[in-house]
């Protein structure tokens, strides 16, 4: 899948993985909504979860890259299919083991194993050296969200780990 990010520029370049898959020629950055290409974009606040029914709707993956403290729905604004990753663990030393507080490159990554692009996941994650925990702390629901037929079943799956 093409990999495209909305570029805020909030975090330190020397620690933000949007800018780092830029420079290993794995994701565009964009500064501009309008220049954004129409796809499917991860949106926290998206009314739809992501489920493998949505990877026959496009090949372009779309991810915000903004500090978490300001995020909004109004950033979120961008042309395209929105939905809402699942739960999932942080696996990055900032936010380790916290729930969808999660990096781009994670966004990136769990999405693409929900789609079944676990290979380009794998790929992404090798960059950083913390990549495998991602997968490692999101193994089982991982494996289960990209099993789902639709997001109805991606929610109720999501639901067993948030009763626990």
């Amino acid at each position: 899948m093409d990999l495209h990010v909305r570029y805020e520029g909030d975090d330190d370049p020397q620690k933000c993985t949007a800018k780092k898959l830029e420079r290993f020629d794995l994701a565009t950055l964009h500064a501009t909504d309008r220049a954004v290409p129409y796809g499917l974009v991860l949106d926290p606040f998206a009314d739809k979860a992501l489920s493998p029914a949505d990877r026959e709707r496009t090949d372009t993956l779309v991810a915000m890259d903004s500090s978490w403290e300001s995020a909004s729905a109004e950033q979120f604004a961008i042309d395209g299919i929105h939905r809402a990753l699942p739960f999932m663990l942080a696996g990055n030393p900032v936010n380790y083991g916290n729930p969808y507080q999660l990096t781009t490159v994670e966004a990136f990554a769990g999405a693409l194993v929900v789609l079944g692009e676990r290979e380009q996941a794998e790929h992404l994650l090798s960059k950083f050296r913390w990549g495998q925990t991602f997968l490692d702390l999101n193994e089982e629901p991982l494996e289960r969200y990209a099993g789902c037929e639709d997001s109805t079943e991606v929610v109720s799956v999501q639901n067993e780990y948030l009763d626990r």
